[in-house]
């Protein structure tokens, strides 16, 4: 057994050290997701300083990261189905790291682009790895609360990022421009920049603090037998093909969800600055503790109930959860963007962020469960390139189209965020459930391919 390999197959590594995993992983999360949305708070000085609108704001917050952190996640997907997953992460988040400080220096929108696409490339590299090592580490039993568990770095990066992004730009407002050595003067916004991506470069040598475990089930149960552990793309996409039924309700219904998400929190707190006349400090303060919380709370739901109910015998039991939590969240996300009241709106936006939350950590799991070993990170590549490229891609400039070419004010956010939401988050909820059926025959087709496998090994 060499120094990487942690368990023999089918032999999981012990509770403690797995959850130390889950921890450094999570915190990469969250790092990826401060990096990512720190955008969100910083639309109107960006606005004012380069002159952009608000669709070229959405094409920073959506197209130019989506489209580059989706084509680059297949290839570093079927790249963690065959090499170091921990590595590959740990690349990821130095890349991604140095292109967040890089926003920093930009001085037009161009050169912001560029960063953004840099950023994009980079946080490519961790959630198939991510996902993919997560399920070496747990039984399928206990995986759906683990993978909630890191897929709570979305909300709490998320929330640190409003919240860090007030407090520094409440902080600069005494102090416009900023002067660095070698390089010269930067604006408030820049700072911001510079001050949330250089620590990621910490965390991606953290990463070397854990191992690289064996692959679950990647070896054939003989003594004899060769390791089987890669599969062809042709392999993978005939799988794929074969349980296309469930992988398009499954992935297209999670896009709608993601394309709703990422238009709340692109412009939600744009929607309390500009309608509600709240300050940067206290919308990041504000609406990033309910992110934090509505979404960690939400994760963590799901995941137990996920978990509860496959105990019980249901193999749907994640697409089930999803598709509950698409429908819980219409009657509070119609109404927080719609409400007069401020404190009202702050109140509903809670429960919506929090059903809108569970299916990010279920849905993974979900494929995990379907998906041979030697093919998990290349199919959750395909899952995350489908939700974030309609999802990321298209959520914060559907969001600014309706408000700027529909309604023709600026101040008309609220509107489009109702509509945004309602119909998505509608559409998913019918999606996943008409998936269920199918998710439970490609749980049939998954223990027939196995068993397959383990008599052609065993003969």
């Amino acid at each position: 057994m060499s120094n990487d390999e942690v368990s023999a197959p089918d032999d999981y590594p012990s509770g403690s050290y797995a959850w130390y995993v889950v921890g450094i992983l999570t915190l990469a999360y969250v790092v990826s997701f401060i990096d990512r949305q720190i955008l969100s708070l910083l639309v109107g000085p960006i606005q004012a300083d380069m002159e952009i609108s608000d669709k070229q704001m959405g094409l920073l917050m959506g197209l130019t990261f989506a489209v580059f952190y989706t084509l680059f996640g297949i290839p570093l997907g079927r790249l963690a189905d065959t090499g170091n997953r921990r590595n590959i992460i740990a690349a990821g988040i130095f890349l991604w790291s140095l292109m967040t400080a890089g926003c920093g220096l930009t001085r037009q929108f161009w050169q912001l682009a560029l960063m953004r696409v840099g950023v994009g490339v980079g946080e490519a590299a961790l959630s198939p790895s991510a996902y993919s090592l997560i399920a070496d580490y747990f039984p399928p039993q206990r995986r759906s609360t683990a993978m909630s568990v890191y897929t709570i770095g979305i909300y709490v990066g998320s929330g640190l990022a409003f919240i860090l992004g007030g407090i520094v730009i409440e902080f600069s407002k005494s102090q416009e421009n900023f002067v660095l050595p070698l390089y010269g003067s930067i604006r408030s916004w820049q700072l911001v920049f510079l001050i949330v991506g250089l620590p990621g470069l910490l965390v991606a040598l953290l990463l070397f603090s854990i191992r690289e475990p064996i692959r679950q089930g990647a070896r054939r149960p003989t003594a004899s037998s060769s390791p089987a552990t890669t599969a062809t793309m042709t392999e993978v996409w005939a799988y794929l093909r074969d349980n296309r039924g469930t992988f398009l309700c499954l992935n297209l219904g999670i896009a709608m969800i993601t394309l709703n998400a990422y238009g709340m929190t692109g412009w939600v707190p744009t929607m309390f600055m500009r309608r509600h006349h709240w300050s940067p400090v206290n919308t990041g303060l504000i609406f990033g503790l309910i992110v934090a919380a509505s979404g960690t709370l939400g994760l963590l739901t799901g995941g137990w109930l996920a978990d509860r109910l496959s105990g019980q015998g249901r193999t749907d039991a994640n697409m089930r959860v999803a598709a509950l939590a698409a429908f819980g969240f219409l009657p509070f996300g119609l109404a927080f963007p719609l409400v007069a009241s401020a404190n009202w709106s702050a109140v509903l936006v809670a429960p919506a962020l929090f059903f809108s939350s569970i299916p990010f950590g279920v849905a993974p799991a979900a494929i995990q469960r379907m998906m041979p070993n030697a093919m998990r990170a290349q199919a959750t590549a395909v899952y995350l390139f489908v939700i974030n490229l309609i999802g990321m891609g298209l959520g914060p400039t559907v969001v600014a189209t309706l408000t700027e070419d529909v309604f023709h004010d600026k101040n008309a956010v609220h509107y489009s965020l109702a509509i945004v939401g309602g119909i998505t988050q509608a559409v998913a909820g019918i999606l996943l459930w008409i998936g269920l059926k199918r998710y439970r025959r490609s749980i049939e087709y998954f223990n027939a391919w196995n068993e397959a496998r383990v008599t052609v090994g065993s003969s």
